[in-house]
């Protein structure tokens, strides 16, 4: 049984890398082309396979012609191939007439109905085969169903007695055929490692989720520690910020109240100096009859420019400052009104000189009175300036304190919407990763799917190499598509992935996925039902119907 089935598969996988092999080169195919040799080698070991012994005066001899001489009593049309083969001179032994007429009904393309003559009538094959051979059992019927899809290959083979008769040839082959199992038993050993692979990759994708979702609670802990510490942080910065505005808005007001002081100052010494010159003119004129009073005026000229020299520094030291200018507006009034009673008196000096001279003197002791009175104000008010300055020296730092603290705290704004900023890459950079690994998911059941699917057919038959669609095609004399050709299915037009497979349709040859050629159909070249696409099944049904009826 398990040569039965080893030549069986053989016989299958010579088959469709015949077609193929034909069907690409499109031409006619002699005797050296190399799979029609392994095809006939392993069409002569089926042959072979159960062959009874027979005794003659050189010795044992198995030969397979012998059977093949009986489709000549049993179907008419194969006698021209047995005369033929007997007619060549260069043949002389029983296994090169075996071969040319092996040759000789490939050509004609009747092969296998040469074949399904013989296995119609296998009370005539027992003298030839032993009960388990491979012609007396279901592998026969098979195998000659596969023969059918050698109707569409044209071969023109020379027939020479020196190549059919030897045995190098056969050799060859046979090595090649063992370079075939070789491969074979590769390719199931790749499918091995590819699902240790697989394995390997789910592993994989299991310690990076794990290490993913780590990195995500982490990262999530450190945000809400850094915003707890942001919020607390900007609150005590708002805070500062409104305590420094208020205080520079007070000092706005104080400096512009002081500005404004200053400017009235400067009016009243404009008008001081005015009346002053005014003075001199009238006293020039009335030098003759108030000597006495221009000394008087010298001295209240000296001190009023000590005065105004002292008004200078003050202005210099004290322009920021009110209470002090408000005191000496009032002062400078009083002068003021003192120097409009002077210039009445001088008036009236001339009808009175003794009267002039009289209030004279008590001017000089109400100056130098007032005079006191002045020098000690001036001296409150260099104090008080001092002081002030003082005061503006420690403002002006603290004002530099506060202008620090802003910097840093500016920097430290920056830091934290760099931080921020680079949150959000990390945010993005996660919803990436949550992407990528729905999709290595997706990818991960697909391949799943895919795989049950290949363990299924590896199960079925480990040889079928992708089943045998292309001979009832090759029958119809339709083209069968390379897997390579088709990207679609052609009857929904879905794109073709891991999880949607590729299927032959066993009739037409075409390429459809597993929904549109779901149906199952006995054909003349399969004994079981195959798969078939729909529009096919209807046709095949219509038939089958109209030749019922």
């Amino acid at each position: 049984m398990e040569e039965r089935a080893n030549l069986m598969n053989m016989m299958k996988l010579s088959i469709k890398i015949l077609i193929q092999s034909a069907l690409s080169l499109g031409r006619t195919l002699d005797s050296d082309f190399p799979p029609l040799q392994q095809f006939f080698v392993v069409l002569e070991h089926c042959l072979k396979h159960g062959l009874k012994a027979k005794k003659t005066f050189i010795g044992q001899n198995k030969s397979f012609f012998g059977p093949l001489e009986l489709v000549e009593k049993l179907c008419p049309e194969a006698s021209n191939v047995t005369t033929s083969v007997k007619n060549l001179p260069e043949l002389k032994t029983a296994v090169g007439r075996g071969r040319a007429w092996l040759y000789l009904a490939l050509m004609q393309k009747k092969l296998a109905d040469y074949l399904k003559v013989l296995l119609d009538h296998k009370h005539l094959l027992s003298e030839f085969y032993e009960p388990d051979a491979l012609m007396m059992e279901e592998e026969g019927a098979v195998i000659v169903g596969l023969l059918v899809g050698l109707n569409v290959i044209d071969a023109n083979l020379c027939l020479k007695g020196e190549d059919l008769d030897s045995q190098n040839k056969i050799d060859c082959l046979e090595k090649t055929n063992s370079k075939l199992q070789e491969e074979l038993a590769a390719a199931t050993d790749r499918i091995g490692s590819l699902q240790e692979e697989q394995q390997q990759l789910k592993q994989q994708n299991e310690l990076i989720r794990e290490r993913s979702e780590k990195s995500v609670e982490v990262t999530k802990e450190d945000t809400k520690v850094e915003l707890d510490t942001y919020k607390q942080s900007r609150q005590g910065l708002d805070e500062m910020y409104s305590d420094v505005w208020k205080q520079l808005k007070e000092e706005k007001k104080i400096r512009l109240e002081l500005e404004k002081e200053l400017e009235l100052q400067i009016g009243m010494k404009t008008e001081m100096e005015i009346a002053m010159k005014l003075l001199e003119k009238d006293t020039h004129e009335k030098q003759d009859t108030l000597v006495a009073l221009r000394q008087q005026l010298e001295e209240v000229k000296a001190i009023n420019l000590q005065m105004f020299h002292k008004s200078q520094n003050a202005e210099c030291s004290l322009q920021q400052k009110t209470e002090a200018i408000s005191s000496f507006e009032g002062k400078t009034n009083e002068m003021m009104s003192s120097m409009k009673q002077m210039e009445e008196r001088l008036q009236h000096a001339e009808k009175a000189r003794q009267d002039a001279e009289e209030r004279c003197n008590k001017m000089k002791q109400e100056l130098a009175g007032r005079l006191d009175t002045c020098r000690q104000q001036m001296s409150q008010l260099d104090s008080k300036c001092s002081t002030l300055e003082k005061e503006l020296k420690s403002e002006k730092e603290q004002r530099q304190t506060l202008q620090r603290e802003l910097h840093q705290e500016k920097d430290a704004t920056t830091l934290l919407k760099t931080e921020l900023q680079q949150m959000e890459g990390l945010k993005k950079e996660l919803r990436k990763l949550q992407d990528e690994k729905q999709q290595l998911e997706k990818v991960c059941e697909e391949q799943e799917q895919a795989l049950q699917e290949m363990g299924l057919h590896l199960s079925q038959s480990k040889l079928k190499m992708e089943d045998i669609k292309e001979v009832n095609k090759a029958l119809k004399g339709h083209t069968w598509l390379k897997d390579d050709e088709a990207t679609h299915c052609k009857q929904c037009e879905k794109e073709f992935s891991i999880s949607r497979r590729k299927h032959h349709c066993r009739n037409c040859g075409d390429i459809f996925c597993n929904t549109c050629s779901s149906n199952e159909l006995a054909l003349p070249s399969y004994p079981k039902p195959v798969r078939v696409c729909d529009t096919c099944h209807t046709l095949l049904l219509q038939r089958c119907s109209s030749n019922s009826s």
